[in-house]
């Protein structure tokens, strides 16, 4: 990766000081399509989650879903 001068570099830093980039609101950022995924749990729930996507090597939100389908299969 190339190095800037101190001069582009006080050039960079003027230019973003002096400007507003623009930015694209027509569609959703990351955070705002992933945000609504969360959910908050109790302190046990959320160290029985870590415990057992730890000792299964999957993620939090997999376990969920695993056992939220389980729930599903029994209710139909």
């Amino acid at each position: 990766m190339a190095k800037m001068t101190e001069e582009e570099a006080d050039k960079l830093d003027e230019l973003w000081t002096t400007t507003t980039p623009e930015i694209d609101t027509s569609k959703p950022g990351y955070f705002t399509q992933h945000m609504a995924h969360l959910i908050e749990v109790d302190t046990l729930s959320a160290a029985y989650l870590r415990a057992r996507a730890d000792a299964t090597h999957k993620s939090p939100s997999e376990i969920i879903g695993e056992m939220i389908r389980e729930r599903l299969n029994v209710a139909m």
